[in-house]
């Protein structure tokens, strides 16, 4: 399976040609969000048609600490040999599992250090001003969960906060799950303390990080080159509920969950495997989900992207089906985007002067904020 667009996309094509400049930029973002809805929408009859739906991706939180996939200094980028765990990897090798949980054992204090940024407090504070009815995030480091509780936001593939059983869909807390696999793995535990106390999964430390060589991932993986430990001496737990009460499979089999004497899952189960409650790559976005980021996207007038390279269809799609309502678009995005010539010239044919249409290479951090200062309550 192909991981998509994992080299550098073609450079962005700037629209309106001042949005080179930051200062451009903000007038034309401010100008964007605080304009009349756009007389080609379709469905005028739904939803709230002079507020903005926003579709974010892991670009926004490269200012928190965290690596983005496709920028140019990316996971992708930066390391060539770099390959997820699928989601049938996951599902059916012990060993890939291992690895997964090490590699996420290492990273998820950094992930829990790490904040939200201008970004996501700029968000906030347009929310408060009246001009965001939802966001649709591909990330699942839920900053946009602690910076804006009360905007709706759909986490179009899940989130690390959690952990949930493969067998029974039972969760629990991601906190909790880590305090169990340093109990099951010692050595382990030992190594992270080390790695914590030389700051190197401090975001505010970066120095420590690239002396390391650690880069944590948007998916709160974390590399580990020089690594002495092996992955297959990793251990994890099984899941609590089907422990305690194993419960029946397909066909009325009954599963099986057992654990060796250190309480770890044992590979003669059949059951009780705990996995992040992220969309795995080869997995399928929950379709509650996609079809509650479609009414997202519906109940809007204008759709706002942020950091995003719209790489992965899941997003794409949002894209799209933001275009065929006759929305206006505008993309901010450091670096290029997934058929870039190809959202523009749509976006000429049905609008010739490209009114309702914008394209800023810049970091959200440095554009959103003086955006959300500068633009009045809306009454």
């Amino acid at each position: 399976m192909r991981i998509p667009f994992t080299d550098l996309l073609p450079v962005a094509t700037i629209i309106p040609p001042s949005a080179r400049t930051v200062l451009g930029a903000i007038d034309a973002v401010s100008h964007f969000l605080s304009a009349p809805p756009s007389p080609l929408l379709r469905g005028v009859d739904v939803g709230r048609n002079d507020q903005t739906v926003l579709l974010t991706g892991a670009g926004i939180s490269v200012a928190s600490g965290l690596s983005d996939y496709r920028g140019q200094n990316g996971t992708y980028i930066r390391n060539k040999s770099y390959r997820h765990i699928y989601f049938h990897e996951f599902l059916t090798r012990h060993e890939a599992r291992k690895r997964y949980w090490a590699r996420s054992f290492i990273g998820w204090p950094g992930l829990v250090k790490a904040r939200p940024n201008a970004t996501h407090w700029a968000i906030r504070d347009l929310d408060r001003k009246g001009y965001i009815n939802a966001v649709v995030t591909q990330n699942v480091d839920s900053f946009h969960h602690i910076a804006h509780p009360d905007l709706p936001t759909i986490e179009l593939h899940g989130f690390l906060r959690s952990v949930i059983c493969l067998t029974c869909h039972q969760t629990l807390p991601r906190d909790s799950y880590q305090k169990s696999l340093a109990a099951l793995n010692p050595t382990w535990a030992e190594l992270l303390e080390e790695i914590e106390e030389s700051g190197a999964l401090d975001a505010k430390n970066q120095d420590e990080r690239q002396r390391r060589k650690l880069h944590l991932n948007p998916d709160g993986d974390v590399d580990l080159p020089e690594a002495t430990l092996s992955y297959s001496s990793f251990r994890y737990p099984a899941c609590p509920y089907c422990l305690e009460c194993p419960p029946v499979l397909a066909n009325n089999i009954r599963s099986r969950v057992e654990i060796e004497s250190d309480g770890a899952w044992s590979p003669s189960s059949n059951a009780g495997i705990l996995k992040p409650s992220v969309i795995m790559f080869g997995e399928s976005t929950y379709p509650a989900v996609k079809t509650a980021a479609e009414e997202a996207i519906d109940d809007a007038g204008r759709l706002l992207v942020l950091g995003s390279s719209l790489a992965t269809f899941s997003a794409w799609r949002l894209v799209e089906r933001a275009y065929k309502r006759g929305m206006p678009i505008c993309i901010i995005n450091l670096g290029g985007i997934r058929n870039e010539h190809q959202i523009l010239e749509q976006m000429k044919e049905r609008d010739v002067n490209l009114q309702h249409f914008v394209r800023c290479d810049h970091p959200s951090e440095l554009i959103l904020p003086d955006v959300a200062s500068r633009l009045p309550l809306v009454k």
